[in-house]
């Protein structure tokens, strides 16, 4: 069927004649648009006109400008009291005893007495004011009428006309009549005009004190971009925090709270001030509201830190600049100075720096290192830039073991020792007997006569909660991640932490999102020196740096995952911490592989050559139960400790460090278990051989 088309576009093409059915089609008119109630489109109207920045704008004018007018009173008000009355001196009187200063509290109460008696004094010779003033006004009246009369007596002998007498003193009535009249007339504009200077006097007064909420204020104030941190802006944020102590004591205080603060210092890109707080009010208190402190402020909540000092009852603050901390800090001196080498035993790493601006130089002098934070936070590059340093020294050897396996290590391959890159369970098994060799290493080391000298060597695990959480097990069905006290990954780096500092053998461990299954308490707290970036919580961060730490403000849970990367906080006696603080916070330098490779090399060039190992070369598996039976022969019994010795000469590799606990647990489960015999414990060749039929029988694997 075709559909007939209308066309409102002109053709510029001749039709055809034979075509003989016009096509059109026909287009349905659009349907009608749904009518909004009235109700509807006013409300629309109203929500826009109310949302719209114009109409806030002048709603916080409106606001602003009102409150100006009444805190100004208020302000005034209070002034006129404090000038009339003996409340200013009370004040004084207990900020000074709650300060815990008597001396000055009696200061105070003496000038209080001394203002009192001066003011009854006043108000007793008001009680003969009335009479003396009646006596002078009627004294001075009558002088004023005599010498009005005198002169109208002198007008009258030089005009010869008596009435002259009166004449002065009818004039001045006139005038007197005069001001009546023009008093009458001015008066009601002059209280019109005096209402209005009184309440623009008390909004200049209200308006410079800012006496309107946050909110209110205009947007150049609110915003606070470059505004200094002065005593009145420290007061008024500690005032606004919403600690009642806080704020009724700063009210009684007749310098408005100024004395709680000390001096304001430039500190790198901020200030710090020291703030004493009034009696009632803890320093907990303070650390658990520092979001709206830093508001208050007119800064970030990363742009305010709080620490506590070794004064009682006193908190030191560091109010950054607007935007400082979002500025990056210069390179490494690694970097920079191609000169600079490294002293293990006394010199210190340039890490990065302070919040004050000084260079933050860490010693890693026989201290164990812990360096922990959420993923991607720049705890490879941190841990990094101080081995980097480090390899400075010609004298430090190194065993690396990366469990992420990305590249991040790949330039310590002919500076390292051992170098084990990958994030498998296989790897893990090799960094486990890398650390358990340590382990070997430091017990030569710790048996060697008495004033020996080692060489520093440091055991290095970046992603170490890879090894922890590894489910791997030996063919002694020992674990190889876990906190138990059969896992070996564990038990190594816990004899490391328990002696190796004395022979400078020492453990470097970098983990991310730290808890109690991937970072057993015991290993996170037998570190020295111990550093975390961002953190998700307030308990992660006292897994990472300790409850002393934590409780003495530091707060890697408060830092911005993302924007604060390379920012951590340090608990160490390696760095320079300010008096009476548990913390520092560091902006680490950010050294990158190209810039590490070139560091490596010169530190390759100071050697004379490293062979890396990257895989740990095994011994080929034994048959631990067939060895033992071997070696036992034809004996019927053979004590343990011969069983020990000809093991060791079977296969020194294998068996040269096996001890009777390693014998007994190769033996436990078989039925061949070493049993005392004439009070020596021994081997039976019998059971021996019982224990290897049962297992052929049973067609199990080799004895572990």
């Amino acid at each position: 069927m075709s559909e007939n088309v209308v066309s409102l576009r002109k053709t510029t093409e001749t039709p055809d004649e034979d075509a003989s059915v016009t096509t059109l089609t026909v287009v349905p008119d659009a349907p009608p648009a749904p009518i909004v109630p009235l109700w509807v489109r006013s409300g629309r109207a109203i929500k826009r006109i109310a949302t719209d920045e114009r109409t806030k704008s002048t709603g916080r004018a409106v606001v602003r400008h009102g409150l100006y007018t009444f805190n100004g009173g208020r302000i005034v008000a209070r002034r006129a009291w404090d000038g009339r009355t003996g409340s200013r001196y009370e004040r004084y009187m207990r900020a000074a005893e709650a300060a815990g200063n008597m001396e000055l509290a009696a200061e105070w109460e003496e000038r209080l007495q001394r203002f009192r008696e001066a003011r009854h004094r006043r108000r007793m010779d008001l009680l003969h004011s009335p009479v003396d003033a009646a006596k002078s006004v009627g004294v001075g009246v009558g002088m004023g009428i005599g010498v009005l009369v005198a002169l109208g007596v002198v007008m009258a002998i030089n005009n010869h006309d008596i009435t002259d007498v009166i004449t002065p003193l009818k004039a001045t009535i006139d005038f007197i009549a005069t001001l009546i009249r023009i008093v009458q007339i001015v008066w009601p504009s002059a209280l019109v005009l005096g209402s209005l200077f009184a309440l623009l006097a008390v909004w200049t007064v209200g308006s410079k004190q800012q006496a309107a909420p946050q909110w209110a204020l205009p947007a150049n104030v609110r915003s606070g971009e470059g505004e200094p941190i002065t005593p009145s802006i420290v007061v008024k944020a500690l005032r606004d925090l919403g600690i009642p102590a806080m704020r009724n004591a700063i009210k009684e205080m007749g310098d408005a709270g100024a004395s709680m603060l000390g001096p304001i210092t430039i500190a790198g890109c901020g200030v710090e001030v020291d703030v004493t707080l009034p009696s009632g009010v803890s320093t907990n208190e303070v650390q658990q509201r520092r979001r709206k402190l830093a508001e208050n402020l007119t800064r970030h909540e990363h742009e305010v830190f709080i620490t506590i000092p070794t004064a009682a009852r006193t908190v030191r603050l560091w109010v950054a600049d607007s935007g400082a901390l979002d500025e990056p800090i210069g390179p490494s001196p690694l970097v920079t100075d191609d000169t600079m080498t490294a002293d293990y035993a006394k010199g210190k790493a340039p890490w990065g720096q302070d919040l004050r601006g000084d260079a933050a130089m860490l010693s890693l002098y026989q201290r164990h290192l812990l360096i922990t934070g959420l993923s991607n936070q720049g705890k490879t590059v941190a841990l990094r830039s101080l081995a980097l340093w480090l390899a400075l020294d010609r004298s430090v050897q190194f065993l690396i073991g990366d469990l992420k396996g990305a590249g991040d290590w790949k330039m310590f391959h002919g500076l390292a020792t051992t170098l084990i890159q990958g994030p498998t369970d296989e790897h893990v098994i090799q960094v486990t007997e890398m650390a358990e060799g340590a382990v070997d290493e430091m017990n030569r080391r710790l048996m060697s006569p008495p004033g020996t000298q080692f060489p520093p060597l440091i055991v290095l695990v970046d992603e170490a909660q890879v090894a922890f959480m590894c489910p791997a097990k030996d063919d002694e069905k020992r674990p190889y991640g876990g906190s138990r006290a059969n896992s070996r990954y564990f038990m190594a780096v816990r004899k490391i932490h328990n002696q190796g500092r004395a022979v400078n053998v020492l453990m470097w461990q970098g983990t991310q999102d730290p808890t109690n299954e991937n970072l057993p308490k015991l290993v996170r707290e037998g570190a020295h020196t111990r550093a975390s970036l961002a953190l998700g919580t307030e308990s992660q961060a006292r897994m990472a740096l300790g409850d002393k730490a934590v409780d003495g403000g530091a707060a890697p849970n408060l830092l911005r995952p993302g924007l604060d990367q390379g920012t951590l906080v340090l608990a160490s006696s390696g760095i320079d911490i300010p008096a009476g603080q548990a913390s520092i916070t560091v902006r680490t330098h950010y050294i990158d592989d190209d810039a590490a490779e070139a560091i490596t090399d010169r530190a390759k060039a100071m050697r004379d050559g490293v062979t890396t190992l990257t895989v740990i070369e095994r011994g080929k598996e034994r048959d631990r139960l067939a060895d033992i039976a071997s070696v036992v022969g034809d004996a019927n019994r053979v004590r343990t400790q011969d069983v020990l010795k000809r093991l060791t000469a079977l296969d020194e590799g294998a068996y040269g460090r096996w001890t009777f606990l390693d014998l007994k647990r190769v033996l436990d489960g078989t039925g061949a278990e070493p049993y005392k015999s004439d009070g020596v414990m021994v081997v039976s060749r019998d059971r021996l051989t019982a224990a290897l039929a049962n297992r052929d029988d049973d067609g199990s694997a080799s004895a572990s």
